[in-house]
């Protein structure tokens, strides 16, 4: 293939791999499994578009030029590119998911890093395509079979995966196993709050509604309650089907009467986490007060936590304080939940 073509196809491997594997954070309905196929089947191309590279360049890194400091960059790069692949492909065969740091945090902080490493490397070796380069047919039908090669490499080890059965454990769609039995206690980042005494605890809801709500556990707890079965699945790489027991979100906003124009429910936690839900999808989530028959654990999110079928665990926000109704989207969550448990909660 063309130099060009190489070096601007590995940056959008990378940029595209990227993109895809956050987007795979937030999915936890099997509709959604292509975003997970298109993330293997780009990394895996990522060695192909690699060993392109460095069929033409190794020469060059070998020779006393290959001392500056782009060549050195490039070398980083490699090396990056190289550890997060093998990460993520160990991270499928072998993963331990209660462990931390565990493969995927090890993956993505990797792919951050690579990623900090080619921008550095475009702006020291930057060579924009040229026409020639986009219209070189054969260079193009490799570039497609690299990309094959990758879809191929992945579909193999998924179906080896099946095959093998997983040392007998089960997977989802995310790549998630199944645990069985009690599922882990896990914070979200900087969150360690205190256990929540239940004669202070008030869930506020409120928001763009016409009757705003402040209840106690007295009130909670003659409100209807529901159960469902809905499956909760971690980004740190394992999934469990529970039962689920409390108070039923729609059950709430009904209570409430949202205004006309509401679109959003945000629910907060006291440890300043939040997220935010569609109005009709979050109607059917559930405020959960107990788990397999069993009163819910401070670990777990008591007194009440949100359960959200669909989606991935680190969206059931926990420890909810507050139910709010929004008519815009909340834009500011994607800091919040980064920043939470910074005020001591």
């Amino acid at each position: 293939m063309r130099a060009r073509v190489v070096d601007w196809s590995l940056l959008a491997l990378v940029l595209l791999g990227i993109a895809t594997g956050l987007c795979s954070f937030l999915v936890g309905d099997p509709q959604g499994h292509l975003i997970f196929v298109a993330h293997g089947a780009l990394g895996l191309a990522i060695l192909g578009v690699l060993a392109a590279k460095l069929r033409r360049v190794t020469p060059l890194l070998l020779s006393p030029k290959g001392r500056r400091l782009s060549a050195m960059v490039g070398i980083l790069t490699t090396f990056a590119a190289l550890a997060t692949v093998g990460i993520g492909v160990w991270w499928v065969v072998m993963q331990s998911p209660i462990n931390y740091p565990n493969g995927m945090i090890l993956h993505t902080t990797a792919a951050f890093v690579l990623l900090g490493l080619c921008l550095v490397h475009l702006v020291l070796r930057y060579r924009p395509l040229k026409g020639r380069d986009v219209s070189d047919r054969r260079s193009l039908l490799r570039l497609a079979a690299i990309l094959s090669s990758g879809a191929i490499v992945w579909a193999g080890v998924e179906t080896g995966q099946r095959v093998a059965g997983s040392a007998g454990e089960k997977r989802r769609f995310t790549g998630s196993r199944l645990q069985e039995g009690a599922i882990p206690v896990t914070m979200w980042m900087l969150d360690r709050p205190s256990e929540i005494d239940l004669k202070h605890y008030f869930l506020e809801v409120g928001g763009a509604v016409t009757l705003p709500l402040h209840l106690g556990v007295r009130e909670l707890s003659q409100l209807p309650q529901a159960t469902i079965k809905a499956t909760i699945d971690c980004t740190g790489g394992w999934y469990s089907e529970q039962e689920w027991h409390g108070i039923s979100v729609g059950e709430l906003l009904a209570l409430a009467q949202p205004l006309v124009g509401a679109q959003f429910v945000r629910f907060r936690s006291v440890t300043g986490y939040r997220w935010s839900l569609p109005l009709e999808e979050a109607s059917h989530t559930l405020l959960a007060n107990a788990m397999g028959g069993e009163t819910l654990t401070h670990g777990h999110g008591a007194p009440l936590r949100l359960v959200a079928p669909g989606r991935r665990g680190f969206q059931w926000v926990k420890w909810v304080v507050a139910v709010e109704v929004l008519s815009e989207p909340d834009l500011g969550q994607w800091a919040a939940i980064f920043t939470s448990g910074l005020d001591g909660a």
